[in-house]
């Protein structure tokens, strides 16, 4: 049996991971990069790049197929395409990033250390208001945890 991080560690080891300053200077090259952030709606609405797209992790599959009803027309269509999968620490995406390489995306990538790292390196997120935010404040939705407040325990199992 494998733990997470063993799981992770593997599929890092086939797949293109940029940092985020890198992701930064491709997003000014290229118009046409796609910013999938696979992490869950909750994260998203807190902060995110500015363009970035919301696919959370446990639709990405079929946000890639015309036949679902989760389908997504611009990853539908954008096999060949420049994709950078990212997530709050840069584990989710590279296990989404060999996801989308094994369904055909030619140049799909993770970013390294998620948007913690974007954060670090004090990059641009926003809210959902379209407004930009300080990065201490960012750091500070990042310490509290994932979603906490709908993450507690006494909300994790339905009980009778």
């Amino acid at each position: 049996m494998k733990t997470f991080k063993e799981i992770v560690a593997d599929a890092s080891k086939n797949i293109t991971e940029l940092m985020p300053w890198d992701v930064d200077e491709r997003a000014k090259e290229n118009k046409d990069l796609m910013i999938v952030d696979i992490r869950e709606e909750c994260e998203f609405s807190r902060f995110h790049i500015k363009g970035s797209m919301l696919v959370p992790r446990g639709i990405l599959e079929s946000a890639c197929e015309d036949e679902y009803e989760d389908a997504i027309p611009d990853l539908v269509n954008g096999r060949d395409k420049e994709i950078v999968v990212i997530c709050r620490s840069g584990l989710r995406s590279v296990l989404g990033t060999q996801m989308l390489q094994m369904m055909g995306f030619s140049n799909a990538s993770s970013m390294k250390t998620g948007l913690r790292g974007w954060n670090d390196y004090e990059l641009p997120l926003y809210d959902l208001e379209r407004k930009e935010l300080d990065p201490d404040d960012v750091d500070e939705m990042l310490s509290a945890g994932f979603c906490s407040a709908f993450m507690h325990p006494d909300r994790r199992t339905i009980k009778d």
